[in-house]
């Protein structure tokens, strides 16, 4: 019955999508992924590789766009303290970030590299970067993040007002640098992805029922571009985006009962 259940919800939440032209769903995550806490896309792999996050196992998971598990990689040096968003950059190589912190107590932080070369194995050893926040700023709960001109940039999760951060690429010890703070529209704002375009011309910021694309912007002056609100009309746990090309992405969500668990796609135009 409750497999019933949940394959009407899936083909009600299917028609629905058609119709309204919002949220298209792609796929059911296999049932082995409670919490699919990121998405992301290499163009060396015609895979959506995701995450789970804290109290899970410390693996990158490669899936296709219909859910399927193709690729599992154990990371053998670093456990999953609270594993929370995937980037790339042009050579392929996928960057973890741990930093989650939900009781914003946590003081030291990481981006695990995990070499493209290794994307075929079944075992990896990561490249560590790790940092601290400055010392006057109080610690924060992060989820999101990108890599843009060689810094990565970390989006703090934040009912109002929130932070971004700024971290070099190289392995080492780092004093994150805060670029700006800011404040989005509305309410419910919490930032739980984000991803930028391969041109680094269009950054999508995530939430549970909307998304943020920004562009227009100077260098890393992200905010001092145009910021369009567009909206799912569909409330989920969604902890994944990434680019699927220029004009749409692929967005995840978590799994809660029979909701969710999801591939979604989304038109930005």
């Amino acid at each position: 019955m409750l497999k019933f259940k949940k394959l009407l919800l899936i083909i009600f939440f299917t028609v629905s999508c058609q119709s309204s032209g919002q949220l298209k769903l792609e796929g059911s995550i296999n049932n082995a992924l409670e919490e699919a806490s990121a998405a992301e896309t290499i163009p060396q792999s015609p895979l959506i590789w995701t995450i789970e996050d804290a109290g899970n196992d410390n693996n990158l998971y490669g899936l296709n766009t219909s859910g399927k598990i193709v690729k599992q990689i154990a990371v053998l040096n670093a456990s999953n303290i609270d594993w929370e968003d995937l980037t790339s950059d042009e050579q392929g190589n996928l960057y973890i970030g741990d930093f989650g912190n939900n009781n914003e107590k946590r003081k030291h932080f990481r981006i695990l590299k995990i070499n493209h070369k290794d994307l075929s194995k079944k075992v990896t050893n990561a490249d560590i970067i790790e940092f601290t926040l400055p010392k006057k700023q109080d610690s924060k709960d992060f989820e999101a993040f990108f890599l843009f001109e060689d810094s990565f940039y970390i989006f703090s999760k934040e009912t109002k007002k929130f932070i971004v951060l700024k971290v070099p690429n190289s392995p080492g010890k780092h004093e994150a640098t805060i670029i700006t703070d800011f404040n989005l529209d509305g309410k419910d704002n919490k930032i739980t992805s984000a991803d930028i375009s391969d041109d680094g011309k269009s950054i999508v910021l995530l939430n549970h029922d909307k998304l943020w694309k920004i562009t227009g912007f100077e260098k890393d002056d992200f905010f001092s571009g145009n910021i369009e609100e567009l909206g799912f009309d569909h409330n989920s746990q969604k902890e994944g985006i990434c680019f699927k090309n220029s004009s749409q992405v692929y967005i995840t969500d978590e799994r809660n009962g029979v909701e969710g668990g999801n591939i979604y796609s989304f038109k930005l135009n």
